[in-house]
């Protein structure tokens, strides 16, 4: 009878030493994250012989490479381990291209307004976190310059000639898609023109800030509770108000202070896209704690109970670091994904905010050189044969609209930079 117990106490015994994670203990903190980003890059193959540096294989979208590479980001600048950042330098630069737009070729027939801002918050989160800057030998432009080609590409395509302005979701008028107006692509225009406000101290950013602000909610997208559909100046009193209201609003994504994905977990219908959204939250409701200080004593029992309950999921696996989905339910679930990684990673390192300096700005420390000209838009891309032209389906608007439900999220990690003092 004994022989027979004991493999199964051995595996218990396995289980609940698999991820050793002390909230209050930065040191267990590290090495957790450290197998958590060892385990999601396990997924990775854009470093290898034959594969383009920054991409993910499938079925995981591009955009979702460049919010893995800015939590490798967050890693680096949270932990001080640099074990990814050459990966990490090679794939933003590589598929930022010599122009600093990230807009590769082999991406453009389906890159939207949202893709491309999720890549430019890799080099935004590089800028302001003095991450490494790009070798002189590569030809790369600056991690600023980078967000700022994007930030102009985009701001060309403000578009007045329906709705009174806004983004379009598509980049190019082959794509279907691109007489629809989302609230995605703006609110990704909105972060990065108020983080580059706060970088650079140029006015002209902290306009368009307010104007996509303005835009949302004179549009309907955005109502006075701070809820989002689909489809200023130090301190200001107006953006206070405006962080405490869309951080309130975001807590319908938490259960008994756990996060949780709550459009599709409780009924077990996550999509690729969806696995990887409460990292976001996680690392903007923990950069909105720097910018915006009195949020934090709001914010933080919730990041730091979301942390324990993740790593108590993170048992699967060879190397005993594979993390599960539901964080409520505090077990793995026998899932190996680089959405679910990611989150854990966010959700687990977020806890070390207060332990680091908030960004810098070009007048507190920052490095990275920037070209405020960078990315302009060049001709008109030549239409694409009838053939090759893509349908926009119903699955594709559904994945849009879940991925709105990620701009409440988004404006928390920006309004607090309209408030920083």
């Amino acid at each position: 009878m004994l022989l027979r117990i004991w493999p199964i106490l051995y595996t218990f015994i396995v289980v609940v030493q698999a991820i050793d994670y002390d909230v209050d203990d930065p040191e267990s903190i590290k090495a957790a994250c450290h197998s958590i980003a060892q385990q999601m890059l396990t997924h990775y193959t854009g470093n290898q012989p034959g594969d383009n540096p920054g991409n993910l294989p499938d079925p995981y979208y591009w955009w979702e490479a460049g919010a893995m590479f800015t939590a490798l980001v967050e890693y680096w600048y949270l932990t001080s381990d640099d074990t990814w950042n050459n990966i990490t330098t090679q794939g933003i630069t590589w598929q930022a291209g010599p122009s600093g737009s990230f807009m590769p070729a082999n991406q453009t027939r389906t890159e939207g307004n949202d893709d491309q801002s999720f890549w430019a918050f890799a080099a935004m989160s590089a800028a302001e976190r003095n991450f490494p800057d790009p070798p002189p030998s590569s030809g790369s432009p600056g991690w600023l310059a980078m967000a700022q080609a994007v930030f102009n590409t985009q701001a060309a395509r403000w578009d007045t000639t329906t709705c009174n302005g806004g983004l379009r979701w598509q980049i190019f008028t082959f794509n279907n898609g691109w007489t629809y107006k989302n609230t995605i692509s703006n609110g990704c225009f909105f972060n990065l023109a108020a983080r580059l406000a706060k970088y650079t101290g140029n006015d002209t950013y902290a306009e368009w800030a307010n104007t996509v602000w303005d835009w949302t909610g004179e549009v309907g997208f955005m109502t006075d509770t701070y809820r989002f559909w689909d489809g200023a100046d130090t301190e200001s009193a107006v953006w206070r108000a405006r962080t405490e209201g869309i951080l309130n609003a975001s807590f319908v994504f938490f259960q008994d202070d756990v996060m949780y994905e709550r459009a599709c977990e409780p009924v077990n219908t996550c999509q690729v896209d969806q696995r990887s959204f409460k990292g976001y939250l996680a690392r903007w409701m923990a950069a909105t704690t720097q910018m915006a200080p009195f949020t934090y004593d709001l914010v933080m029992p919730k990041l730091r109970a979301s942390a324990k309950a993740a790593a108590e999921t993170c048992t699967g696996g060879a190397l005993q670091a594979t993390c599960g989905l539901k964080w409520t339910d505090r077990k793995w679930d026998g899932m190996d994904d680089v959405g679910i990684q990611m989150a854990a990673l966010e959700v687990m390192q977020s806890t070390l905010i207060s332990r680091v300096d908030p960004p810098v700005t070009q007048d507190t420390g920052g490095t990275s050189q920037g070209n405020p000209a960078g990315g302009e838009p060049g001709p008109a891309p030549a239409p694409v044969p009838e053939g090759l032209r893509l349908e926009i389906t119903k699955a594709d608007r559904a994945g849009a609209g879940m991925m709105t439900v990620m701009l409440s999220m988004i404006v928390i990690g920006s309004t607090g930079w309209m408030v920083y003092e």
